[in-house]
């Protein structure tokens, strides 16, 4: 068997080839990171040149076919599978949609005490949630989503809470004036609507 320069490989059957295509395949969506062609031998136990005339025909196969959402680039001399342009869109919301969905009870309601009384004070959430509420607060900064706006100027100057741009941009809002009700953060009647209902 040739590919289109002329180089020569042993024969293989479709059924082969298919096979080992869809080996590369699942090897380059699992790893989510680029794999040289030593990667694929070492995994793959077939000869490095033939692995890279598959995957030459695999690329040719994504770029021209428009019902695929995905395609493998070279990136130094390894491949990687990523989507494509065209989808980044959609992939896009679906990013913002789980990474809404990946926060806590505790962090959603944090979160929505902040949105509606900020600034406030790590001491105003504990008392209007409850509990305490310090493991909340990290997580929403490290997910940039509240940020450090001021100081308390009481004894010990306590950190403010705001919302970030970036929380903004994912509940696409232009500005505080948007928010909504609380039914978009899921609450249950944890968080008492008229406790912390009276926007800004």
């Amino acid at each position: 068997m040739h590919n289109g320069k002329g180089i020569q490989i042993p024969f293989m059957n479709d059924e082969k080839k298919n096979s080992l295509k869809s080996a590369i395949e699942a090897l380059l969506f699992a790893s989510g990171e680029p794999l040289s062609i030593q990667d694929l031998v070492n995994h793959l136990e077939e000869k490095a040149k033939l692995i890279e005339i598959i995957i030459q025909e695999m690329i040719e196969e994504y770029d021209n076919t428009s019902s695929r959402g995905i395609k493998i680039i070279v990136i130094k001399g390894s491949y990687q599978l990523v989507t494509k342009a065209e989808n980044s869109d959609q992939i896009q919301k679906l990013l913002k949609k789980n990474k809404r969905q990946s926060l806590s009870q505790a962090s959603i309601e944090s979160l929505a005490i902040i949105a509606y009384k900020q600034p406030i004070t790590r001491v105003d959430i504990d008392e209007i949630r409850g509990v305490k509420s310090e493991s909340a607060i990290q997580k929403l900064v490290e997910k940039d989503l509240i940020k450090e706006v001021g100081r308390l100027e009481v004894p010990g100057r306590p950190i403010l809470y705001g919302t970030t741009d970036e929380f903004l941009r994912q509940f696409e809002l232009r500005d505080l004036k948007e928010l909504p009700s609380l039914d978009l953060f899921g609450q249950d009647n944890d968080v008492q609507e008229e406790e912390i209902g009276e926007k800004r």
